[in-house]
């Protein structure tokens, strides 16, 4: 279901993700890519593009490059270091080949506005392989309330990051940021609005870094952290899954100290499969 538009003088048009990968534009350089795509408003967080965007953005433009993707390869990794901010407007991606194995293919992306480095990626997509090793999948533990029985997290024009209109958050356990509270553990259920058109591995990358880093719900008011490294682990879901639906981050701030915040998370997907583990450096500003 495409979202209502909120077209307010403060509050921008929502611009689901499929439109804006619609817009993009295409150049073959060598053996890369040059990816240009239009940051919109509505996906600002401060002054800064949201992060998760940022990286999926990184993420497609790998999947252009002109040498063909391995049949039924997956996104498997995925390292962002975020440079700069990435503001609304122009942006281009250039991806490079680094390596393409029998299993694995490794690519570079570099994340360019008005001629500045905005972050750096590199990507590793793979195909399963035969293993005799007896197979491990971690079980989701059961959360406190299903999300239905949870307020709904209302946005608040300039209180809250406008990317999160594209989202529908409920939170069931650990401090909200900026709520005064303790704990460095938060539960918090998520879907996003419009995911038509989105393949999953996107929608995973997007849904992986909604979630705010639990050590800023100990200040007492809204405070300002921006993400300066991530990675991402991630494993292809089942062909049944419904990425419409309900998922899940289960988030701890594991160390905090210098004003950094050391964050953990594990993304759990909407049938219970442990889709992504993901691991930040955080700056926090408070």
């Amino acid at each position: 279901m495409e979202p209502m538009n909120d077209q307010t003088n403060s509050t921008p048009a929502l611009i689901p993700l499929a439109r804006l990968l619609a817009r993009r534009t295409i150049e073959t350089v060598g053996h890369g890519a040059q990816v240009s795509f239009d940051v919109t408003e509505d996906w600002l967080q401060g002054r800064t593009a949201f992060g998760g965007l940022t990286s999926a953005l990184g993420a497609q433009a790998m999947r252009d490059l002109p040498a063909p993707m391995p049949a039924g390869a997956s996104l498997r990794a995925l390292q962002t270091s975020f440079v700069g901010p990435v503001g609304a407007g122009p942006l281009c991606v250039e991806a490079v080949l680094l390596r393409d194995g029998k299993s694995v293919r490794q690519v570079q992306a570099t994340m360019r506005q008005g001629g500045q480095v905005c972050a750096v990626m590199l990507g590793v997509f793979a195909n399963d392989r035969q293993s005799t090793m007896r197979r491990v999948r971690p079980q989701r533990p059961p959360a406190t309330q299903a999300p239905g029985a949870i307020a709904v997290h209302e946005y608040r024009d300039g209180a809250t990051p406008r990317f999160l209109r594209h989202f529908d958050l409920r939170w069931d356990d650990g401090p909200m940021p900026g709520s005064g509270g303790s704990g460095m553990l938060t539960r918090i259920h998520m879907r996003m609005r419009a995911v038509e058109g989105l393949s999953d591995e996107l929608v995973m990358v997007m849904m992986a870094d909604v979630s705010p880093t639990p050590a800023t719900g100990q200040f007492q008011q809204p405070a300002p952290a921006s993400s300066v490294s991530w990675a991402l682990e991630l494993r292809p879901l089942s062909r049944s899954e419904d990425t419409a639906g309900w998922w899940r981050a289960d988030n701890e701030s594991v160390m905090v100290d210098g004003g950094y915040v050391n964050h953990t998370a594990r993304l759990w997907a909407p049938s219970g499969e442990l889709a992504a583990l993901a691991y930040q450096v955080v700056s926090v500003y408070g």
